[in-house]
């Protein structure tokens, strides 16, 4: 894959002319690696091993070709930091035939970004002809080997975008599929923008008296709404929801059902089995659906 590796090889006129590097990580790029200050050369499991394939999945690895930018070159490295593991971030330069196999694209998938399959030194074209090349990624179909690896350098950690291009200056969103469970932050970031849906929940006893407050039998719509903020725990009061199990309204036992089904609570098998008997086909199947009552 070829474009200027910082500056080098500028004149070139045509990119199959251009040292074909690019660089690498387990994704984008970048490859953690133990402390090696005081350590000359590349970290010896890159120096003697290349770089392996992934586990599981399509295996291969991800890369992005190196542009005359060093920031859009190192784009990926806050995103990718941002995910756990061991601090700091290195950047691998591989080199790749011209005629390579590999797919290029955005990792949104969207249509019109969408990755196709084509050849390493159309993949750096495509890229370096884009206007704005944020969150594009190139993907090779195989392990690196070690003769392939050109250059292993220290990189700047605060290169690039984190969450998506152009999220600087836009309130996070703190749903259930966006948030990162245990991410730093994260806590308090909730807490301080609350999801209507996704929370963080009321406190349980909160949670209670808004059922009593509800009345007897209950009005269906607050049941289910506490109900709902009840099913995000681990654990919960089984004994004080039991009585919601004769509900007039099928959709309050639909709820409960859903709410007690992650709950590793006890109790909760015997609630379980009390509604698979339920007159209401919905609630069996909701019943159903858990695989509380026939585990694999």
């Amino acid at each position: 894959m070829g474009l200027p590796v910082h500056g080098q090889a500028a004149a070139a006129a045509n990119p199959r002319d251009l040292a074909p590097a690019a660089p690498l990580r387990s994704r984008h790029g970048h490859v953690r690696t133990p402390d090696t200050r005081g350590q000359r050369g590349p970290h010896p499991q890159v120096r003697y091993t290349g770089r392996q394939s992934r586990p599981g999945g399509d295996k291969g690895l991800f890369c992005f070709p190196v542009l005359p930018s060093y920031t859009l070159t190192h784009q990926w490295l806050r995103e990718l930091a941002r995910h756990g593991g061991p601090r700091g971030l290195v950047a691998v330069q591989l080199r790749l035939p011209d005629d390579e196999a590999v797919t290029v694209g955005h990792y949104s998938n969207r249509p019109g970004r969408t990755h196709v399959t084509t050849t390493a030194s159309d993949a750096v074209r495509r890229v370096a002809e884009l206007e704005d090349p944020r969150g594009w990624e190139v993907f090779v179909p195989r392990a690196v080997t070690r003769s392939e690896i050109h250059r292993l350098h220290a990189v700047r950690q605060v290169t690039g975008w984190r969450y998506f291009p152009d999220s600087n200056g836009k309130p996070p969103c703190t749903c259930y599929g966006c948030r990162v469970r245990g991410e730093y932050g994260s806590q308090r970031l909730r807490r301080r923008r609350p999801h209507p849906l996704d929370g963080p929940a009321p406190a349980t006893p909160v949670l209670l008296r808004r059922i009593a407050e509800a009345g007897d039998p209950g009005d269906p719509a607050q049941l289910r709404a506490t109900l709902h903020w009840l099913g995000m725990r681990r654990r919960g009061p089984v004994g004080q929801l039991a009585h919601l199990a004769g509900h007039p309204d099928p959709t309050v036992r639909t709820a409960l059902v859903e709410a007690v089904a992650g709950w590793s609570t006890p109790g909760v098998g015997e609630l379980l089995r009390q509604l698979s008997d339920d007159p209401d086909e919905d609630v069996r199947e909701a019943v159903d659906l858990t695989d509380r009552l026939n585990p694999a």
